[in-house]
């Protein structure tokens, strides 16, 4: 089946627009996708204001997530996979959602084995397991 996370992305969104709250993208800057400003990034990862009145030209589909917008009053074109999402959110209140890290696709994973030079290590079977994201609260 394909990813339910650009489904999600969508319903979350318009939720939070439709209880007038100002939606938040967290973004995984790391993610090969991302096309982000990393000047803006912390730790690995960027909030996106995506509210309509913040953004121009805002489409997320099943596999780009587009938009434009204003960081330090310069115009800068964002784009990126739904799979670099870490959570979508509501300012206000914190209301959203977290995802959980996808397993890669099949083509993914070949072509993660395919640059390991297709070597599998013994005993790294911890290191497979993927990391939670974690949120704080940034006042």
């Amino acid at each position: 089946m394909t990813s339910n996370r650009p489904y999600l992305i969508r319903a979350i969104y318009e939720w939070i627009i439709d209880n007038d709250m100002t939606p938040h993208l967290m973004v995984d800057v790391e993610h090969p996708s991302a096309i982000v400003p990393m000047e803006f990034a912390e730790n690995g990862r960027i909030v996106l204001n995506v509210a309509p009145q913040a953004v121009h030209g805002f489409q997320i589909g099943n596999d780009l997530i587009r938009f434009s917008a204003r960081f330090g009053g310069q115009p800068f074109s964002i784009e990126l996979a739904p799979q670099a999402v870490i959570g979508l959110f509501a300012r206000e209140n914190g209301q959203g959602m977290l995802f959980p890290d996808e397993e890669p696709t099949e083509d993914e994973a070949a072509d993660a084995d395919a640059a390991s030079g297709g070597e599998d290590v013994a005993g790294d079977d911890d290191s497979k397991k993927p990391s939670r994201p974690n949120l704080r609260v940034i006042k």
